[in-house]
Order: C-alpha cells, then sequence, then structure tokens
C-alpha cells in the first residue's frame, strides 16, 4: 500500500493493490478518505456524523474548547471524544482542537472496523490505519526538497495505529513553529495528532531539531517522529523505517 497525496490540499491519498476499495465520506469540512474491505460510506457518514455532531454541540455550551490554544477542562457531561481530546492534548500542552482530526480518523475506522478487519481512514493528512500488512506512507513536506522523496515503512498494526502530521508552511493547522512537516506515530489518534502539533510549534529552524527530538522522547505513546526543515531530516522510533519514494 501507498500512501501519496493530492493537491491542492495537504492531504495523503490511499492506494493498493489487492483487496481494498477507496471511498470518500465528507460532511462539510470533514472530508475523509477511506480504504476498506467493502464500500462502507454509509457507515462511514454515519459515524462521522454522530461525531461532529458530539463535538459542536459541545462548543455550543463551552466555546473555549474550540478556541484554546493550551488544555482546559471540559465539563462532566462532555461526549466520549470531547473527553478523550482534552485529556490526550492536554498531555501535550496543547489545545484540544489540536487533536480533533486525528481523533476523528481513529474513531471512524474502528467503527469500521466491525464491518472490515482492514481500515484505513485519512483525515487531513492525519490517519488511522488498522492492517495486517506492511503500510507506506510517503512524506508530503511542501516545498522542501525532500517532499515526495521519502516514505515510511511502517510495521503492520492489526489493533490500529494513528500517523499524523503538522507542518508551519503548509495546510489550514495552526502552528507556532516553521517546520516543513513533523509527522508522529502513536496508537493513538488523539494524541499523535497533538503531538504533531507540540513538536510542530518548537521547531523554527533546523537547530531545534535536537530539542524537538528530546520533547518527544519524554513521551511513551510516541512510536515514531519524523521531522523535516528545509534539507534536514530526523527520524526516530523503531516502528518503521525510512526509504526512498
Amino acid at each position: 500500500m501507498k500512501v501519496d497525496v493530492y493537491q491542492p490540499r495537504v492531504y495523503r491519498t490511499c492506494c493498493r493493490k489487492g483487496n481494498l476499495i477507496s471511498f470518500n465520506a465528507s460532511i462539510m469540512e470533514s472530508d475523509l478518505f477511506i480504504k476498506a474491505k467493502s464500500d462502507l460510506k454509509d457507515r462511514a457518514l454515519e459515524i462521522l456524523l454522530r461525531l461532529r455532531t458530539d463535538i459542536e454541540s459541545y462548543i455550543k455550551t463551552d466555546y473555549d474548547f474550540a478556541t484554546s490554544l493550551s488544555p482546559i477542562i471540559v465539563l462532566p457531561q462532555a461526549p466520549n471524544i470531547v473527553k478523550m481530546m482534552a485529556s490526550e492534548s492536554a498531555k501535550l500542552g496543547v489545545g484540544p482542537m489540536a487533536s480533533v482530526a486525528g481523533a476523528i480518523s481513529e474513531e471512524v475506522a474502528k467503527y469500521l472496523y466491525d464491518y472490515s478487519d482492514e481500515v484505513i481512514v485519512e483525515n487531513g493528512g492525519d490517519i488511522y490505519i488498522i492492517s495486517k500488512k506492511e503500510v507506506d506512507v510517503a512524506i508530503y513536506a511542501g516545498d522542501s526538497k525532500l517532499s515526495m522523496k521519502l516514505k515510511l515503512k511502517i510495521d503492520s498494526f492489526p489493533k490500529g495505529i494513528s500517523v499524523c502530521s503538522s507542518s508551519g508552511r503548509i495546510g489550514h493547522s495552526l502552528s507556532f513553529g516553521n517546520a516543513d512537516a513533523v509527522t508522529v506515530i502513536a496508537t493513538r489518534g488523539s494524541f499523535a495528532d497533538a503531538a504533531a502539533t507540540a513538536i510542530g510549534n518548537i521547531v523554527e529552524t533546523g537547530n531545534d531539531i535536537d530539542m524537538a527530538l528530546d520533547f518527544a522522547k519524554k513521551f511513551q505513546e510516541i512510536l515514531g517522529l519524523v521531522i523535516i526543515v528545509n534539507d534536514k531530516i530526523a527520524i526516530w522510533g523503531d516502528v518503521m523505517r525510512l526509504c526512498k519514494l
């Protein structure tokens, strides 16, 4: 399987020969690209609508959830996805919405797993993978000369793994850093997404890579990390290998 990029959005699309088919599930700004063993678009739309409704309804009662750039405490009656986003992002010191794309990709993938024991959900470049086979993920890093020249070979994870990215130069996500790409691999989508943001905030220049790596190594949840700044690249973790695309 190969995960590529289509323009102009900073997304990765998933392509694989074999028994997985591709389809999209979109509701407003949530535009998911999904691969599974059958066309589960209706199921995907069902869970996506439920997740969006939970998040949007909660924001109406607690607008800080949507705007805060630092951790917040959510109300006791908050939906599960809201509690998860708040909890995971707080570990990284960022606001809860830094984890939203990764959280949704994971929740949709796990819901679809009841109907397909292999499933990939890509949500704005943040991917959740449930696969019995090794997966290739191409790295998109904007104008860097390393963009789309490298790929990660990620070990099979039948129970699921997340690959989330942040950039200070591309995409719509807020980043206070200047990295071309920060890609984090973790078992939780919400954590991986928040971690990519937090690590990306650290990297202003290539000289900040060591500091970013030291920060990442504090978290046992992070299984792999790639940082690209101009022509500099750092890779850390033992669940993947970096190869030429």
